[in-house]
């Protein structure tokens, strides 16, 4: 037979017996009334510093925790919502999860969060099992997405919003910036050098709009400045370090006398991998070949020379998105756009061409 104290949900902490510990016994201890300790506790933002430190520590000297399932039954709020990102290998999204994840626990949210390996498909099944846990409002990162998830979403009534995007005529809720002008930028910094022979090792724009966004924006950059693109000179590649050597090997191949003399990443993770095999190949960045990313990862600072790059407010992003669903869902107002800024990082793997 199970233990009895085993069978108890909770019990009063550090030896006091086996009286299950009551939201009363908190407020109590506390010395304040069970409205306020509910009121501490489920909503921690809306009381002053002094009484939340109170309650909450009698909450740990009892050892009371909320019993999530009953308050979700008796009230039908979850207090939970939900994030489908590509990938968690990326940094870039992991640190935007982080944001996430953080202004919602300030605003009395948890976070449940899945990846979809950039497949609309998987993305559409994660979201529904997301959806049957009972999230009240869902982050979900770009536009192409199956067409039956915006349906799913509006039958259920829970808000969403698509982030590391701006669209000037988005039918739907989005939170990001404009990746065709930032790779246009990006690329212009290049032409201003004196670059006119490129390359670029870009991720598979299938299932990712923003990677497809911008290829169009180097391609736009290149053409207005009578530049080509040639052929053999542009790879699209999954983002990965072993990925970006295996797409400089390739894109730097044929007559050395015609190579590229700037190569530009989708991604950091690209760019890494690039930055290595120039060297494993004995070209010297940025005096052979200049560089560039997207993104501005940790590393980039850090991996010599250091790596010029696109800077993507990704935390800033994710606590925007958290505003907006708790908003959304509390029914108090929201904007249907947020655009934040990138910004060019200037670093010492990008110089003029020699000659």
């Amino acid at each position: 037979m199970e233990p009895k104290s085993t069978r108890k949900r909770f019990h009063v902490a550090q030896g006091a017996g086996e009286k299950q510990v009551k939201l009363s016994d908190v407020a109590a201890l506390a010395g304040v009334s069970p409205a306020t300790a509910s009121r501490v506790l489920n909503r921690p933002e809306k009381v002053g510093r002094e009484m939340r430190e109170r309650v909450q520590a009698a909450a740990a000297t009892l050892g009371y925790v909320r019993d999530a399932a009953a308050r979700a039954l008796a009230s039908r709020r979850s207090r939970t919502i939900g994030a489908v990102v590509p990938t968690l290998d990326n940094p870039i999204f992991a640190t935007g999860v982080q944001g996430l994840e953080s202004r919602a626990n300030e605003r009395g949210y948890s976070l449940v969060v899945a990846s979809s390996d950039y497949r609309v498909d998987k993305e559409l099944r994660q979201a529904t099992m997301l959806l049957e846990r009972g999230i009240e409002g869902l982050m979900l990162m770009g536009t192409e997405h199956h067409p039956s998830l915006y349906a799913l979403m509006k039958t259920r009534g829970v808000p969403h919003v698509n982030s590391w995007v701006n669209e000037g005529d988005a039918e739907h809720p989005c939170i990001g910036f404009d990746n065709v002008e930032a790779a246009t930028r990006l690329t212009n910094y290049l032409l201003d050098l004196g670059h006119r022979r490129f390359a670029m090792i870009a991720g598979v724009a299938k299932g990712n709009d923003r990677a497809a966004a911008r290829v169009e924006g180097v391609r736009a950059a290149l053409t207005a400045d009578g530049v080509a693109l040639e052929e053999g000179r542009f790879i699209e590649i999954p983002y990965g370090v072993r990925e970006g050597r295996d797409g400089l090997r390739a894109v730097l191949a044929g007559d050395p006398a015609t190579r590229p003399t700037a190569v530009i990443c989708g991604n950091d993770l690209l760019a890494f991998g690039a930055m290595f095999e120039a060297a494993a190949m004995g070209l010297d960045v940025p005096g052979d070949l200049s560089v560039v990313g997207f993104d501005d990862t940790e590393l980039s600072s850090h991996i010599p020379p250091g790596l010029t790059t696109m800077h993507v407010p990704s935390v800033e992003m994710g606590k925007l998105a958290a505003d907006y669903l708790v908003n959304r869902i509390e029914d108090q107002p929201v904007r249907h756009r947020t655009r934040v800024e990138v910004r060019l990082v200037v670093r010492g793997s990008t110089a003029p061409p020699r000659g």
